[in-house]
């Protein structure tokens, strides 16, 4: 145990030192009146000033720690799509995504080290720890965009219908989607937040084709892509947008009456291996048990007279 609390300081304290040799030349180009404003920050003592001074610190910590891990910039790209796709769109959600890999890879090793779990296999466990933080916000953030695609998925018919509603009220395409967006927001429905942020980007001045396309990429939603497919086309070939909507509300409703059914058939084939393997073996042993033992003591009987 004291080996491992020992091996832990000198891992913390090489992590801190190197830390330290990377940021000195920032911390020696800072002005020197900076130095003179700490004390008189160190001294209030307002839940305020405690609060925001937390946050800061951990936002410092969480960008510091970003630079330890090396990627490129294609990765990085990679990352933020992801993170756009999970509903995250500020700036500092890659540098948090990072930042959280380096500081649970630090975090479960050293309770490891603390807790004496590497005292059996030191290397294998500490590999293990070490990957475990590496790879659990990568699955994290996966299972968010997972979600969040499949609350759009179910959602998409009812935005459709709401859109067609605006449009048979006499409203424009552009309108219908503003309405609809301002409508979702309420709910905070995801699809709702991705048809707002196309509505800014039309009167940022992208066509209306070119924001359909950048919502259809940011979902990452088989469907959407195919109702901004559906969409481009009627426009292009001045067909009626209500009527496309509406059949393809209805056809996103018949898929997913049919995935049911679908699901619902292959319960059947599920069942068949729990039945096998626990509630057969049970009913045989009650139905056939007594009369296994009943034959056993008859057995018994004959035999010892």
């Amino acid at each position: 145990m004291k080996l491992a609390i020992a091996a832990f300081v000198v891992v913390y304290l090489l992590v801190v030192s190197f830390g330290f040799l990377l940021f000195r030349r920032k911390k020696t180009s800072r002005p020197a009146s900076i130095a003179i404003h700490i004390p008189e920050a160190e001294e209030s003592t307002g839940l305020s000033d405690r609060i925001r001074k937390a946050s800061t610190s951990v936002g410092r910590t969480v960008a510091r720690l970003e630079g330890f891990l090396p990627k490129s910039e294609a990765e990085s790209s990679a990352v933020r799509l992801k993170c756009i796709r999970a509903g995250f769109r500020n700036d500092s959600a890659v540098r948090i995504y990072h930042g959280a890999r380096v500081a649970l890879m630090i975090t479960l090793v050293g309770i490891v080290l603390i807790t004496g779990l590497a005292s059996y296999n030191y290397l294998l466990i500490l590999l293990i720890a070490a990957a475990a933080g590496y790879l659990i916000p990568d699955f994290w953030l996966g299972s968010r965009v997972s979600n969040r695609k499949r609350q759009i998925r179910r959602e998409l018919p009812d935005v459709l219908d709401l859109m067609v509603v605006c449009l048979e009220a006499g409203l424009s395409i552009d309108q219908a989607t503003a309405r609809t967006a301002f409508e979702g927001r309420k709910s905070h429905s995801p699809l709702a937040d991705d048809l707002d942020v196309a509505v800014l980007e039309q009167q940022a001045g992208c066509s209306r084709s070119d924001a359909w396309r950048h919502m259809a990429e940011r979902t990452d939603e088989q469907s959407v892509r195919s109702l901004v497919s559906l969409l481009i086309q009627a426009e292009k070939f001045g067909t009626s947008l209500g009527t496309s909507m509406r059949v393809h509300a209805q056809s996103l409703r018949t898929k997913r009456i049919q995935q049911i059914e679908e699901t619902a058939a292959k319960t059947t084939i599920k069942m068949l291996f729990p039945l096998v393997l626990f509630i057969f073996p049970v009913i045989f042993l009650v139905t056939i048990g007594p009369a296994i033992i009943l034959m056993l003591e008859t057995l018994k009987q004959g035999f010892g007279n």
